[in-house]
């Protein structure tokens, strides 16, 4: 534009474009990469999901659902929360069908932010949380953890970080990127801390299903923490729907309907053969999640246990389906590792800083590729390391 004037909003402007995609646009010009990057399992959503889409069209189902969902598809959702991770919420009144968990966690975000309120946000985390918080116009306040503990907040941490400003606390178990859980105790004392301070938690739970070592405890199950807690979750991961954009939250019936206003005027609802497809999810696909979840723990083993072998400390994570190791040994910082790695063996994994200041001196890499690839992305990623040591 040749105005000479600006009409971009300064919080947009000012915000940087995502790290991950910079990786992967390069990635995408050369051929033979072997992809460690985007958090997208590598299995196809199972056929009877994809035949109840296609059947939904076939019977003409291809109208507006109720801004909230299908009722058909909330009911699953509570029966699904009930009987997996032990929540119970309303269908008709606390929970919303959003369009991936993208859209849940900003509608959250959105319902419960006023300008000047501060959103702890605990780093190394997914790379929308603070971007999010500042549109709303509210403050990301951050939070490192370390590889010294395996990534998990401290308690004393979340106390030193709060202030009278504090509206709420963002957190994601089992952890994007570096797949760190935590246990029941360990959330407990967050839960008292929350409690303590009459906060709010967000909690981002889109890899519950993929827990491995021991089953995923929800924050909301707690005492005092259901009237407190926003969940997050969705289909892409566990059920393989990435590209089916579509997630949900369960909350508090007064947070819920402060959410569904703005999901109302923002997306009026989530896709409806979408939705049609996620009720075959939840009532005959858990065999498929539990059978995806078996693969991944094969693979996060033989990962974990490789990179420890060629010299790039790793701890082993609890879920999800990324490992977090350390290349400090190396002498670059991330953004050098990824780029060079890139160019001169044709692996795409992603910077850790990209996650925040806590993610300096690792890289993520997801499991979520064959077996096949993780050994031949090893064997690149070994030769990377063997010729800067020589």
């Amino acid at each position: 534009m040749t105005t000479g004037k600006s009409y971009i909003a300064k919080s947009v402007e000012s915000m940087r474009p995502s790290g991950i995609r910079k990786f992967f646009d390069l990635a995408a010009t050369m051929e033979g990469v072997v992809s460690l990057g985007v958090g997208e399992p590598d299995f196809v959503t199972s056929w009877p999901i994809r035949e109840a889409a296609i059947s939904s069209l076939e019977q003409g189902f291809t109208s507006y659902t109720a801004n909230a969902g299908l009722i058909e598809l909330r009911r699953e959702i509570s029966y699904y929360m009930s009987n997996r991770f032990l929540v119970n919420y309303s269908p008709q009144d606390e929970i919303i069908v959003t369009n991936g968990a993208s859209q849940a966690l900003d509608i959250a975000i959105r319902a419960i932010t006023d300008p000047g309120d501060e959103i702890i946000v605990v780093e190394p985390c997914f790379v929308s949380y603070a971007p999010l918080v500042e549109l709303a116009g509210g403050k990301a306040v951050t939070i490192g953890t370390t590889g010294e503990t395996e990534f998990k907040l401290q308690p004393e941490q979340l106390e030193a970080a709060i202030t009278p400003k504090t509206k709420a606390i963002l957190l994601c178990y089992p952890n994007n990127p570096t797949g760190t859980q935590l246990d029941t105790a360990e959330l407990q004392l967050i839960a008292n801390i929350v409690k303590k301070h009459d906060l709010l938690v967000i909690a981002d739970e889109i890899y519950a299903e993929l827990a491995y070592d021991e089953d995923h405890t929800s924050i909301a199950t707690l005492d005092g923490m259901r009237e407190r807690t926003i969940l997050i979750n969705g289909f892409s991961k566990a059920f393989a729907m990435t590209g089916w954009r579509l997630g949900f939250t369960c909350a508090p019936e007064e947070i819920s309907g402060a959410m569904l206003k703005i999901h109302q005027y923002a997306m009026m609802c989530a896709s409806t053969p979408a939705q049609y497809a996620a009720v075959e999810a939840l009532q005959h696909g858990i065999a498929d999640v539990e059978s995806m979840k078996k693969d991944y723990r094969r693979r996060r083993n033989y990962l974990v246990q490789s990179l420890n072998e060629i010299g790039l400390d790793c701890h082993l994570p609890g879920g999800a389906f990324y490992v977090f190791p350390s290349i400090q040994s190396t002498g670059l910082t991330s953004e050098q590792f990824a780029e060079q790695l890139l160019l001169e063996e044709k692996v795409a994994v992603v910077p850790g800083s990209v996650f925040g200041e806590g993610g300096e001196g690792y890289i993520r890499c997801s499991y979520a590729s064959s077996m096949s690839q993780l050994q031949e992305a090893i064997k690149r990623i070994s030769h990377f390391i063997e010729k800067g040591r020589a």
